[in-house]
């Protein structure tokens, strides 16, 4: 889960799906009265696939898993081309 490399691709498909999911959760939980119990449930139920997903695609920078603890860096490395051809984590995933 947390080995091997991901694509920008595969990062922000994964970022967007969540974003999407959130907007469909907030807006039924404001029509059925909803104190945002869906919503901390559904964040609790993508944590660790969402750690897993950012620390392989710092993986593909060539950078380790730890960067995720500093969000400004970690934005700008997210962002950036992977590295050609294999690195230290595996594999490109191209």
């Amino acid at each position: 889960m947390f080995t091997g490399r991901a694509r920008r691709k595969e990062y922000w498909m994964f970022f967007l799906f969540n974003v999407l999911i959130s907007i469909v959760i907030g807006f039924i939980g404001g029509l059925v009265g909803d104190s945002g119990i869906l919503a901390n449930l559904y964040s609790l139920a993508v944590l660790v696939p969402g750690i897993a997903v950012g620390v392989r695609r710092l993986h593909d920078t060539d950078r380790s898993g730890w960067w995720l603890l500093v969000p400004i860096a970690n934005l700008v490395f997210l962002i950036q081309e992977g590295h050609a051809g294999p690195n230290r984590f595996g594999p490109s995933p191209k």
